[in-house]
């Protein structure tokens, strides 16, 4: 069966008539023991396949072992569509998620190496003269009580409030106004009311005041009631006041209040900055007195993790280590120490191989990328010492630059070396190259795909012509080259100087304008940072003026009726004290828009889809509201939309199915009984719009609904636009929770490219291949370029050598990541940056590019 000496005959995975998702009744046999990648384009079923049935049926498994009344306590996912499923070992699930939304989870508590840093420093750290007892591990936590920083409570970031953000204007006098921060209207006469009545004069300048008076009525947390007789209401009763301090106030509204303006406008008056009690470590004093190898275990967080083994080692070669003593101020030269450095440098070293050795461990996972949260997983399960697992990894080279992802191949090997399996859902051919085993899943996406085209070693998948992953896994075979374009000339220049930001310091970085911009370097080198973070800030600041740092992400900023502000500098939207700033900028008066597009979720919910999303269901309700009959009846657009009462099915509330809870089995959803999954109710379904109801519309796919609908130019036009970004296969109703990255940025972009545009847009993207087939990128390039041929300049960070081949320009940074990052290394074309020795791109863009003598790569280009 196969000529893989890995592979064994009897060691298999023998799945039978799946049919999770699009996936056709599938059968095919995987090989344990060894490295199988699974392909196929975006929607093809790969995932359904290796996740949604191969390890949802293990877990199922495994679940059935639990004790019933533990197994209520564990999220359980549903049963897998599929006969049966044979050879099937445990397995663990390594998906791409992000971060866990908490500033308390780091790259430390991820991976647990916080808690042996800390043990390190509890039991073989250096004490100050003066300490009795050595301190407890949980002292040297910013999570717990026993260490959380008194001021900033463990965050790190403290939020004050002085007397001059309080009251702007001393010359003011209460009565006028003089404490800002208070609110206004009725409620700025009832605590003027309480303030007299506590004995304060309200007339006199605000300076004028007796200090010790003005403390009180600023900070104090004392909180007197006060009875008042109104004074110019002869009708009013005398009522019960409250006094309220201005910091009290405005602390009390940014926690408890439910109005995003209210809360608003009290942050004008907080200062948020680095805690200066603690200095941003979120640690008591007492524990950042306490240091190893001269450092404090704050400094140690901070360093880049190749930086902190390095520190380390020396520790774990020590061989006249003895015993620590319970009195002894230092244990840096015990067995104790040797112990617990010998074990931190081991789980470090895997994390460097996993290309993640620029990450300090301090670093908050939602500054970090989806893959890299997934290879922090894995460096976590390589140590975990599993036998006979099957490890399913969800694109593990996401995010990787190509000399990044050549160690990762080594860590699954070590993975399968061990006695598991690995199955990798992956679009990374190097990565597919390296594999022992390969499953093709298509030809195509949605109802196109859901077929097992090829299972075997990877060499013979060159022999299968329906297979769209073959011509990119072999390169040169039909319909690998790229066509050949000219590079274009610039429009003009948008030139920072003096960006810094996270490792960047003091970096001139050019972007010529009117052409596709590729920023590239290896992980960790700053290419985020000078994109996402300094760019995008110095542009919004100029487009939307002082409020520029208080936007959303995803928001598209607009140059209208914004003043000219020369920002320079700009907050992180997350509070950090570590701000993007630049000391010149030039070239921003040709910038009249700028679009970010990312990789987030277009909705949360079932009830945010791609029709609602991209806005042609509003076009689709218009047109059912003008049917006679819905005339007739009185119907609205509104009647048409499953989220109001009304027209939607009120058994399920719309969603088209509701949940049986089976107490020790797992929790199930069914169709609902009333609307059979429809999510209208019977009348609205009556009405029709070239014979099908609104359900039936929902229902139909891209591709099929761009004839249904041809005659709705609005609607139409949007799904032109989603057919060209390779979505056809989507439903119209598809829930935004079952759709993958890769196709929420599509939709997005999609939706950016129906608009009408107008000025000069600036387009931003960080990563847009990441969970896409390299047909899939041939798809997203072409639109891409198309915005760039109408007068536009396209930025995008990205490591795929295909995109970056195709570019106008690159920036390359680096040499490495981390602390040996943060600089321009290379800038010019892809041919320039190809022949430059220091740039680590370099080799692997000359591998891309067809030199004018001739070679063998994918691309073909004319100056």
């Amino acid at each position: 069966m196969s000529g893989n000496p890995r592979v064994s005959p009897d060691a298999f995975v023998r799945v039978r008539g799946a049919r999770e998702n699009n996936l056709r009744n599938v059968d095919v046999d995987v090989p344990r023991d060894a490295i199988v990648a699974f392909t196929g384009v975006s929607g093809s079923g790969k995932s359904s396949l290796a996740f949604g049935t191969i390890f949802t049926e293990a877990q199922r498994r495994y679940l059935e072992s639990v004790a019933p009344y533990a197994r209520r306590l564990i999220q359980q996912g549903h049963n897998p569509h599929v006969e049966s499923i044979t050879g099937l070992p445990p397995a663990v699930a390594l998906q791409q998620r992000r971060g866990a939304p908490s500033s308390r989870s780091s790259v430390g508590t991820v991976t647990t190496l916080s808690n042996s840093l800390r043990m390190l420093f509890s039991r073989a750290g250096t004490f100050p003269d003066g300490f009795t007892d050595r301190l407890d591990s949980d002292a040297f936590s910013p999570n717990t009580a026993a260490g959380a920083c008194p001021e900033c409570h463990g965050i790190g970031v403290a939020h004050t409030v002085t007397e001059e953000t309080l009251v702007p204007d001393p010359s003011l006098s209460i009565r006028d106004g003089a404490i800002a921060a208070w609110p206004g209207a009725w409620q700025a006469k009832n605590l003027r009311d309480i303030t007299i009545a506590l004995g304060y004069d309200v007339d006199r300048p605000w300076r004028e005041l007796d200090p010790a008076d003005r403390e009180w009525l600023l900070f104090t947390d004392e909180q007197p009631v006060m009875e008042i007789t109104p004074q110019r209401d002869r009708v009013a009763k005398p009522y019960k006041g409250m006094f309220w301090s201005a910091k009290k106030y405005v602390f009390h509204t940014l926690a408890d209040s439910n109005s995003a303006k209210m809360r608003e406008r009290v942050l004008q008056f907080v200062r948020t900055g680095v805690c200066p009690l603690c200095g941003g470590s979120g640690l008591r004093r007492e524990a950042l007195a306490v240091t190893f190898a001269g450092r404090t275990i704050a400094e140690l967080n901070a360093l880049p993790m190749s930086d902190l083994a390095d520190i380390l080692r020396p520790t774990t070669m020590l061989t006249d280590a003895a015993p620590a003593l319970p009195t002894s101020s230092s244990g840096e030269r015990t067995d104790v120490a040797v112990a617990i450095t010998t074990d931190l440098v081991a789980r470090i070293e895997v994390l460097i191989d996993l290309g993640l050795g620029y990450l300090g461990l301090g670093r908050v996972t939602t500054t970090l990328s989806p893959g890299e949260m997934q290879r922090l997983r894995l460096a976590t399960q390589l140590r975990s010492g599993l036998f006979g697992v099957v490890y399913v990894l969800d694109e593990p080279s996401a995010g990787l630059h190509p000399a990044d992802a050549e160690p990762l191949l080594d860590v699954l090997e070590q993975l399968t070396d061990a006695g598991n399996s690995v199955f990798v859902v992956e679009h990374n051919m190097d990565v597919v190259r390296g594999a022992d085993w390969i499953v093709d899943v298509g030809p195509g996406a949605g109802e196109g795909g859901g077929e097992v085209l090829y299972s075997g070693a990877v060499d013979g998948l060159a022999e299968v012509a329906e297979s769209v992953t073959r011509p990119f896994l072999f390169p040169g075979a039909d319909g690998a080259a790229s066509q050949a374009r000219a590079l274009r000339t610039p429009t003009g220049w948008l030139t920072l100087e003096g960006a810094s930001l996270h490792n960047l310091v003091d970096v001139e970085a050019s972007f010529p304008l009117g052409t596709f911009v590729a920023v590239t370097g290896v992980s960790g080198s700053g290419k985020s940072s000078l994109v996402g973070g300094v760019l995008r800030d110095v542009v919004r600041g100029y487009l939307r003026g002082d409020d520029a740092a208080d936007q959303p992400d995803d928001e598209t900023t607009d140059a209208a009726a914004s003043a000219e502000t020369g920002l320079t500098e700009a907050t992180l939207p997350d509070g950090r004290a570590d701000i993007p700033t630049v000391r010149t900028v030039d070239g921003l008066e040709h910038i009249d828009r700028l679009v970010r597009v990312d990789q987030k979720p277009i909705g949360r919910t079932p009830r945010s889809n791609l029709a609602t999303y991209t806005g042609l269901f509003d076009a689709v309700r218009a047109v059912f509201a003008g049917t006679d009959l819905a005339r007739e009846r009185g119907y609205t657009a509104g009647r048409f939309s499953f989220n109001v009462a009304g027209g939607r099915c009120e058994t399920c509330l719309g969603e088209g199915y509701v949940s049986v809870e089976l107490l020790f089995l797992p929790g199930s959803y069914g169709k609902c009984p009333t609307c059979h999954g429809a999510r209208y109710n019977a009348e609205t379904l009556e009405v029709t719009y070239r014979g099908k109801n609104i359900a039936e519309v929902l229902a139909l796919t891209v591709d099929e609904a761009a004839g249904f609908l041809e005659p709705v130019p609005a609607a139409s036009r949007s799904l032109r636009t989603l057919r060209d970004v390779g979505l056809g296969y989507l439903r119209l109703g598809q829930p935004a929770t079952e759709l993958s990255g890769g196709e929420a940025q599509r939709i997005k972009l999609a939706t950016e490219l129906q608009r009408a545009r107008r000025g000069h847009t600036l387009y931003l993207l960080d990563e847009p291949t990441t969970g896409l087939h390299p047909a899939d990128v041939r798809l997203l390039l072409t639109q891409l370029h198309a915005l760039v041929d109408t007068g536009n300049t396209v930025v995008v960070v990205e490591h795929d050598m295909d995109v970056i081949a195709s570019a106008d320009w690159v920036i390359d940074l680096g040499p490495a990541g981390g602390n040996a990052g943060g600089r321009v290394v290379a800038a010019g074309t892809p041919e320039d940056v190809a022949q430059v020795a220091e740039s680590r791109t370099a080799l692997y863009l000359a591998r891309a590019i067809t030199w004018p003598e001739g070679g063998a790569a994918s691309h073909e280009r004319r100056n």
